[in-house]
């Protein structure tokens, strides 16, 4: 009666949030005193797997899934989570697993608990905590179902290490047509670039930054810091960034540990979706601007006095410190 965890993977390596979910399901089973099951759909090695605690891999491997379909990957997820008798399934909360566990929930008949953020505070009964209303409040939910699905929030637990392996074992479950009424035809990304879903940093520009010819500054500290690069929804509309990079509501979600907003003056949509972020640090020479109010740290000045001099001192700071 293992805990199973679904370990997303791209191009044959696992993602971020795999070794997080698998980090969390460590901890789960040893609270209900069971072991880690992995299932992996054309992922990475297994070993690296079991630095987070996993102790045995269901190793799927399959050219009809080498693109995700959220139907046919939830039917894979669910024939391995019935061969294990697993109670509770970790999923994380990338794009992808959030199309993949409400199909995987009815697939198991088993409750759905979305955008977890914790351990357990109870496994008798299982009790979650979870953000709610867009990361503005927190409500604690108690599963009584008897198989019970846990979406954990990006970056909310973070990645801890165990020692010992994991065990392979090939599984080859039985997918009919159905399963691929939708296919991937092309998937078109940039690869020279750290993602926003997998970033820990996230530097991230507005209108304040005045055109698109102003960018190198949003990347000139993005390469410093590792970090992501993200704009605001008017950024996008007028076609100075990629919709790819638009953060926010309407955008994509993020949950890093830093978050840096560069010229964004702080728009309700904008703030739902980067609320999640643990550290919020705000650039901009207006001080009545809304993202004051939500952030950690704020910086009232001009970006284009301000960053230059930023991305001076982390230079200088990581020449000191190499």
């Amino acid at each position: 009666m293992s805990v199973l965890v679904y370990t997303e993977s791209e191009g044959g390596k696992f993602k971020k949030a795999a070794f997080e979910v698998a980090s969390y399901a460590k901890e789960v089973a040893n609270m209900l005193g069971t072991t880690v099951t992995a299932v992996s759909i054309n992922g990475g090695a297994s070993s690296e797997l079991g630095a987070y605690g996993v102790d045995k891999v269901l190793e799927v491997s399959d050219d009809k899934l080498s693109g995700f379909s959220a139907k046919a990957y939830a039917d894979v997820v669910k024939q391995a989570a019935e061969k294990e008798g697993a109670k509770v399934v970790v999923v994380s909360s990338t794009a992808d697993s959030k199309f993949l566990a409400p199909l995987l929930s009815v697939n198991l008949n088993a409750g759905y608990a979305s955008n977890v953020v914790g351990l357990p505070e109870s496994t008798s009964p299982f009790t979650v905590k979870r953000t709610a209303f867009t990361n503005k409040a927190f409500n604690i939910t108690e599963m009584s179902t008897d198989v019970k699905v846990i979406g954990l929030s990006n970056n909310a637990f973070g990645l801890k290490e165990n020692s010992g392996a994991a065990s392979a074992e090939a599984f080859s479950p039985s997918l009919s047509d159905a399963d691929f009424g939708v296919s991937v035809t092309a998937v078109d990304k940039a690869t020279d670039k750290v993602s926003i879903a997998d970033a820990d940093i996230v530097v991230s520009g507005g209108r304040g930054l005045k055109g698109p010819e102003n960018w190198g500054l949003i990347e000139d500290l993005a390469n410093v810091l590792g970090a992501a690069t993200a704009c605001s929804k008017p950024v996008s509309d007028m076609g100075w960034r990629p919709h790819s990079e638009h953060v926010g509501q309407t955008g994509k979600p993020v949950a890093s540990n830093l978050y840096i907003a560069i010229g964004v003056s702080g728009a309700i949509q904008h703030l739902a979706g980067i609320n999640a972020s643990k550290v919020k640090v705000v650039i901009n020479n207006d001080p009545e601007a809304p993202f004051f109010k939500a952030a950690d740290y704020g910086i009232v000045g001009d970006a284009f006095d301000v960053v230059p001099k930023l991305i001076e001192k982390l230079k200088e700071f990581k020449a000191n410190n190499a």
